[in-house]
């Protein structure tokens, strides 16, 4: 479960909110002014999206060096070419 709070009651209910996110491996998402600002989570979660991260990165860098040579604009509309294929596929005239 994901608890949304403020961060005046977040400091107030500080020791509550690291129980539920301890033992009950729930999310506590602080707001300030209305929007988002933090998150707490439970110490499993954040090892598993560190590991994710690392992962997107290095594969983002495979992609770079794959398309090094490919100009910007060219990669750009394969990219636009690709997604109105796929949505063609997934959404054939007619059939919507």
């Amino acid at each position: 479960m994901i608890t949304e709070t403020n961060a005046v009651s977040f400091r107030q209910n500080l020791g509550e909110m690291l129980n539920q996110v301890q033992y009950r491996h729930d999310s506590v998402v602080i707001n300030k002014d209305g929007k988002p600002v933090a998150a707490l989570i439970d110490a499993r979660l954040f090892e598993r999206i560190r590991r994710l991260q690392g992962r997107f990165d290095a594969l983002c860098q495979r992609i770079e060096a794959g398309f090094a040579d490919v100009p910007e604009t060219k990669g750009l509309a394969e990219i636009d070419a690709a997604i109105a294929l796929e949505r063609r596929q997934a959404h054939p005239a007619g059939k919507r």
